[in-house]
């Protein structure tokens, strides 16, 4: 079992050393908890959302606070670079009807109740990996025969960790860290789509 990072930083040299140790550490597992490769675990993620893009389904992102700034943007990524179906689950006055009739609990699981359908994805976010939403939210699409990717971080054992078909864990208890680690896995999965279909990158062609 990999311990979380816990030291501080002082400086943009401590900082970035933090960030790439964060990196390095990342963990990736399937469904059975089995451990993969960093470069197998992305592959297997493309190659998820190659499928998800030739049979049209939808793919959906949630998580709170920073999270949920990685994914309204990443919403936007797969959709317009990736060239995937996604659904926002951030219409402001959808989000604010649930909350305020139902529960914060359901801002997320209500909306996946009555548009997911099977075989459709879920990307779920948290650096805690304990926010009750999101736990609510992979129960729901999994009730529909959907299938969910986790990014966690914080503590190994975090509730959420494990609820994946591939499950990525950064080993850190710094949200800065956990929510950029994040971001920057899910930066790449896009652009790896964008290059498995043909399209090179900016940086290829530099």
């Amino acid at each position: 079992m990999v311990k979380a990072i816990t030291y501080g930083y002082k400086g943009g040299d401590r900082y970035l050393e933090r960030l790439k140790k964060a990196i390095d550490c990342v963990e990736i597992r399937g469904f059975s908890g089995e451990t993969l490769e960093y470069t197998e675990g992305i592959s297997a993620l493309v190659d998820l959302f190659l499928s998800c893009k030739r049979s049209r389904k939808t793919i959906y992102i949630c998580g709170n606070g920073g999270s949920a700034g990685i994914a309204q943007h990443m919403t936007g990524d797969f959709l317009k670079n990736g060239g995937l179906h996604t659904y926002s689950l951030y219409e402001q006055t959808v989000l604010t009807c649930i909350s305020n009739d139902l529960s914060y609990e359901y801002v997320f699981s209500k909306q996946l109740e009555l548009a997911a359908g099977a075989g459709e994805v879920l990307i779920a976010i948290s650096s805690s990996g304990e926010s009750e939403n999101i736990v609510k939210a992979i129960r729901t699409i999994r009730d529909f025969g959907g299938r969910v990717i986790t990014l966690t971080g914080f503590r190994p054992d975090n509730r959420i960790r494990e609820m994946g078909d591939i499950n990525i864990y950064v080993p850190e208890e710094h949200y800065g860290i956990v929510e950029s680690v994040h971001n920057i896995i899910l930066q790449q999965i896009v652009d790896e789509i964008v290059q498995a279909e043909g399209v090179a990158l900016k940086m290829d062609e530099e």
